[in-house]
């Protein structure tokens, strides 16, 4: 069955840079497009950032655009999302997914001093 498996978050300091891994399996990979979502505490599921299948063509939210970007190994079946300039608005639990609906545990990143 599919299995994603989110893994990188952890506490930051703003400005600071983090990159999350997500591990996926039980699948063909590189046929599908993958997205990051993230959930801050209290607030709904918001969509970050999205890759085609090869890999050529990447999509971000305006609230991450110019910091955050998207990449995915599909030798390795791996989605990557490299956070630079984190900010304290960051702080939020990132999953990794084909949909909404199909999504990862989650790994929490915290943006705080």
């Amino acid at each position: 069955q599919v299995q994603l498996v989110e893994s990188g978050g952890g506490l930051v300091q703003p400005g600071g840079s983090l990159r999350l891994s997500c591990a996926a399996s039980g699948f063909r990979f590189s046929a599908y497009f993958m997205n990051w979502f993230r959930q801050a505490r209290g607030k709904g599921l918001e969509w970050v950032s999205c890759i085609t299948g090869g890999g050529s063509n990447t999509m971000y939210a305006d609230s991450v655009k110019g910091r955050f970007t998207i990449s995915r190994d599909n030798a390795k079946n791996t989605l990557y999302l490299q956070m630079n300039t984190l900010r304290p608005e960051d702080t939020a639990v990132y999953y990794c997914g084909k949909s909404a609906d199909s999504r990862g545990q989650g790994t929490q990143v915290t943006v705080s001093s």
